[in-house]
Order: C-alpha cells, then sequence, then structure tokens
C-alpha cells in the first residue's frame, strides 16, 4: 500500500475526520461513567482499583484538590521510575546485562517520561533492559498520557457545569481513561503492528553474519507493545534510538499511516468531546477547524522545503543534499516526501516527538516547521489532552481580545471571563517561552552548553533552542545534532520538562473550577459568536502573535539566517 504525494495527505484528513465523532462519543460515555461495550469486563477491574485506593469515584474534588492529585500521583510515579532506572543492573529481563543509569540521566528520564515527554538523551536499545522499558517506561507510557487526558475534561467541565463545586475526580478519571480507551486500543494496535512486521519478543539480541562475513548484534524486544501506546499516548520515546525511522518500529508504509493516525486520534477527539460536553458541537468543530488549518499550512510548508534541493553551488560538500527528489538526507524512502513531511508535521502538532526522520538534515525552512509548531504551545491537535486545554488557553485570550474590541466584558460559551481567568490563561501561555527563552540564553553562554552542539553558527543555535522548545512543550523530539546526554543538559532539560507540565497545567485548572461554579449567561445581540469562521480567524491570530512573535528574534538568529545563508550557498 502507499501513500504518495497530496492524494495521501488528503486521504489521512479524511480518515482522522471519519474517526474522530465515533471515538469522541465514546470519550464522552467513558468520562461520564456510561455504560459502554467493554463495561461487563472493565466494570468490576475499575471498582477492585477503586476499593484498593479508597477512591469514592463519585466523590467530586475542587481544582485545587485535583490539582494536588494529579501532583502527588506524578511525583509518585517519579520515584518509581527513578528507582527502576537507578537499580537496572539487579533487576531481572536484562538478558543484555546493562548497568543501572546514572544519576543525572536517571533524573532526566524519570521526568521525562513522567510529564509525557519522552526525551531520550541515550539510545535506548543499548541503555534500557527489557524489564525497564516494560515496566518503567511503557507504563509511564500510559500514566502520563491518561494525566493530560483527565486534565483536559476536567477543563471541559469548567465551561459545560454551572454553579458546580467541583471539576470531577482525578482518580475516577485516569483509571476510566486507562482502562477504557488507551489499553484496548494499544492492545489492537500492537497487534496490527506485530502483523506488520514489528517484533513482540523477550529473546535476547540476535547475532548474525552479514553477507560480507562480519559479525552483527541485532536488538529486539517488546518493540510493538511499546510503540502502541507510544503512538497513541503521544509519548514518542522509542524502543530504538532511530525511533519511528527504525524498521523494526515502523515497517511499511501501512504501519507508518497507523502511527500517524494513532497520535492525532485522542487530540482530534477530544475537540468533539468539547462539542458534545457543553453541548453546542459546533464549537468543537470550530476548534477542530482552527487546528486542521494550521496542521496543513505546517505540512505543506515543510514539503515544499524538502522537496526542493537547496541551492548550494559546492555539489561536492553536499552530494547527499542534491538528488532528484529533493533534500534526501536523514531521510526513509520507504515512505517518500510526502508522507515525512505529514509525519514531521503531525508528531510536532501532537506533542508525540516520535520521528521517521532526521529534522537535523532538513533545510532550514522545512526545520523551522516543526520547531514553530512547538513554539506555538503544542495546541495544534496537541499532546493527548495539552492540546486542547492550551487551545482553551488561547480561547480564552481571543474572547478577551473580542471583549476590548467592542467594549464589553467577554464571554465564552455562556461563562463570563473575568480578570482571573485572563491572568491565570495568560500565566500558563507565559511559562513556555519564559524557560525556553531562559534555558537557551544560558546554554549558548556557557562551555557546558556549546559543548553539545554538532554545528557552528544558526543551525548549532537551532539546535540548542530546539531542544528547550521540546522540553517545554513535552514534546521530546530532537534535532539530532546535540549531545544532551551531559548532567547540564539532562538536569536543565528536565526542570523546563517540570515548568512545562505542571506550571501549564495548574492555572488551567484554576480556570476550570472558576468557570465551573459561575452560572451560564444566556446570549444577547451583543454576544460574540464563537462557532464560527470568524471566531476561528481570531483564534488563529491570537495563537500566531502570542505563541509565534514572542520568538520571532530566536528564530532570526536560528532558521531564519541559516535560510538566508543557504541562499547564499552556505551551509552549515
Amino acid at each position: 500500500m502507499t501513500f504518495s504525494g497530496w492524494a495521501g495527505i488528503g486521504l489521512y484528513v479524511v480518515v482522522l475526520t471519519l474517526i474522530t465523532v465515533p471515538l469522541g462519543g465514546y470519550l464522552c460515555r467513558v468520562f461520564a461513567g456510561e455504560r459502554t461495550f467493554l463495561s461487563p469486563v472493565l466494570r468490576p477491574v475499575e471498582g477492585a482499583i477503586y476499593r484498593l485506593l479508597g477512591v469514592d469515584a463519585q466523590r467530586g474534588q475542587d481544582w485545587k484538590r485535583y490539582a494536588l492529585a494529579m501532583v502527588w500521583f506524578s511525583l509518585a510515579g517519579f520515584v518509581t521510575l527513578y528507582a527502576l532506572l537507578r537499580l537496572q543492573g539487579f533487576l531481572p529481563l536484562n538478558p543484555a546485562h546493562l548497568p543501572g543509569v546514572g544519576p543525572d540521566l536517571s533524573f532526566d528520564t524519570a521526568i521525562s517520561f513522567n510529564t509525557n515527554t519522552n526525551w531520550q538523551s541515550y539510545a535506548p536499545e543499548q541503555t534500557m533492559g527489557n524489564l525497564v522499558q516494560m515496566a518503567g517506561l511503557a507504563v509511564h507510557n500510559f500514566l502520563s498520557a491518561a494525566v493530560g487526558i483527565a486534565i483536559a475534561i476536567a477543563m471541559i467541565r469548567g465551561f459545560a457545569r454551572k454553579g458546580a463545586r467541583d471539576i470531577g475526580n482525578f482518580w475516577a478519571d485516569v483509571t476510566r481513561c486507562v482502562l477504557y480507551v488507551l489499553l484496548p486500543v494499544s492492545v489492537l494496535a500492537a497487534l496490527v503492528l506485530v502483523w506488520q512486521g514489528v517484533p513482540q519478543t523477550l529473546a535476547p539480541a540476535a547475532h548474525v553474519t552479514t553477507l560480507q562475513g562480519a559479525a552483527q548484534v541485532i536488538a529486539r524486544g517488546p518493540v510493538a507493545s511499546q510503540e502502541a501506546i507510544k503512538m497513541f499516548g503521544t509519548n514518542g520515546g522509542g524502543f530504538f534510538n532511530a525511533n519511528s525511522a527504525h524498521p523494526f518500529e515502523n515497517p511499511t508504509a501501512f504501519s507508518n499511516f497507523l502511527e500517524m493516525l494513532l497520535m492525532i486520534a485522542i487530540g482530534a477527539a477530544l475537540t468533539n468531546v468539547f462539542g458534545r460536553m457543553v453541548g453546542q458541537p459546533r464549537q468543537g468543530w470550530v476548534i477542530y477547524g482552527v487546528m486542521l488549518a494550521l496542521m496543513l499550512t505546517g505540512v505543506g510548508v515543510n514539503y515544499a522545503a524538502e522537496s526542493t534541493a537547496p541551492p548550494v553551488a559546492a555539489l561536492a560538500a553536499a552530494p547527499a543534499r542534491i538528488a532528484p527528489g529533493g533534500n534526501l538526507e536523514g531521510k526513509e524512502i520507504r515512505f517518500g516526501g510526502a508522507q515525512t513531511a505529514l509525519f514531521t508535521t503531525l508528531t510536532t502538532d501532537a506533542s508525540c516527538g516520535a520521528v521517521n526522520t532526521m529534522f537535523d538534515s532538513m533545510t532550514p525552512l522545512g526545520g523551522a516547521v516543526p520547531l514553530v509548531n512547538i513554539l506555538l504551545g503544542e495546541v495544534i491537535f496537541g499532546g493527548v489532552g495539552s492540546g486542547l486545554y492550551g487551545m482553551l488557553a488561547f480561547a480564552v485570550v481571543a474572547v478577551f481580545t473580542a471583549g476590548l474590541m467592542v467594549g464589553r466584558t467577554p464571554e465564552y460559551l455562556g461563562k463570563k471571563i473575568t480578570a482571573r481567568e485572563v491572568k491565570m490563561a495568560m500565566i500558563a501561555l507565559l511559562v513556555a517561552p519564559f524557560v525556553i527563552l531562559l534555558g537557551t540564553a544560558l546554554a549558548v553562554s556557557i562551555k557546558a552548553g556549546l559543548a553539545g552542539i554538532a554545528n557552528p553558527g544558526p543551525h548549532g543555535f537551532t539546535e540548542i533552542f530546539y531542544a528547550f522548545a521540546s522540553a517545554a512543550g513535552n514534546n521530546g523530539s530532537a534535532f539530532a545534532g546535540l549531545s544532551a546526554n551531559t548532567p547540564f543538559y539532562n538536569v536543565g532539560l528536565a526542570l523546563v520538562m517540570i515548568a512545562g507540565r505542571f506550571l501549564f497545567a495548574i492555572p488551567l485548572l484554576a480556570i476550570a473550577g472558576s468557570l465551573a461554579a459561575k452560572p451560564i449567561v444566556p446570549p444577547s445581540g451583543g454576544t460574540f459568536p464563537t462557532d464560527g469562521a470568524l471566531f476561528g480567524g481570531l483564534l488563529v491570530g491570537v495563537i500566531l502573535i502570542v505563541g509565534g512573535l514572542t520568538f520571532f528574534p530566536a528564530l532570526a538568529l536560528g532558521p531564519i539566517a541559516e535560510q538566508f545563508a543557504m541562499s547564499a550557498h552556505h551551509l552549515f
């Protein structure tokens, strides 16, 4: 099966749109605690988990208790994963007898997988044994994704409820998400991936002899089970260092299409959940349309940039980049240019971080697309949950801007938006710019930061800039040219991941709590409509201005400067 050119991209959009409504309806029933087709099997398991935890699933929590539960749950996850990493050398299911992971790398990795970032400063097949891969990394792929989805559902409840004191129960939301959503789909997806050729085994690495007579060690393990939740939970951390460019993670054009569908499915469906829960389905479609328009723009720019060979005079200096197919360096030919551009755009739209090509080998303009996607706040579908609640933060700012224009108190979905909500939204939206720019400035100013770059000039700056953006956006992808397994980057990027996850989510939970307590005001003649193209255009403008212009000086030092240099026949 082939998915070539814009026809393949169009097929992807059609399939994604078709699954959005049924998946959105299913998610609504799950988080409302209603009966689903899986209830006869899973309801007893769900009840047993509540009894074990001592949780009353019917008892709601205000935003403070919800946020506190999230923090404690994440802290417990960090401690257990850190312990697994440090003690790996003493644990079973470690056929390669790999030692325990060092303290700074363990800290970085535990924070990374706990925040749904999955940034990897190491080669997984050479660093992690099967037990750590399964019981540590794969488990946190489920849990961190469930936390993000739970926060999004709590945020939606804030808009949907009136005069309420609670925004749901964190423990019930996470439990239902894992049992009814993430596990069933991941099991089915893993079986499909095994059918396509992805390994699923506990056997040790295979030792083979090549056609030239050389000895080769081929790493393998429980790959399919981790790959499925890696994509569906927008985690992105690969079993192999080459991630989804590795044939054991992504062997065929069909597996590539399936993985792209998995990584966007929940982010798209949550827009439908939003429309259903607030009782206005068109509101969800407006947000879906904004996300889709921004996504297709990124795909078009990346596809065009990578389909044209760079105008370099000295062909001998960069022969791999000058080819009839455009810029082919770092790309898997089995996927083709269109599907590579689509995967590149989607993985940074979705806060996934999985890659089927090397961003470091892209043209400056092509490489700017994934970078800008992250800098916009990871709201173009975004990570599971985080994309929607980030988009709703921009929506709050958008209606506030509209209110300033017409001299009215801003409203959104019948809720009065006051100074408290706007302040909380701006605090959340300014966290990422602050830590990204601060971290980048520090890294380019000291030897420990500069020692990691592989290229000089603006390209080296982009490698550092992208790393901090990826950490703050909880994306996890890298520009690949940065050697980040050092104490400076392991600790620095981990701190940025913490800020990008918790300092972003907690103010939005505060907004949810504030809005849930408010009454719903009937629309009047002066109410600004938020269910049409006008609001969609305003929302796009706010995203580009607030999320984009903040970083323009840094972009000018990186990919923009490199693009002009390339036009003058100079590569870095």
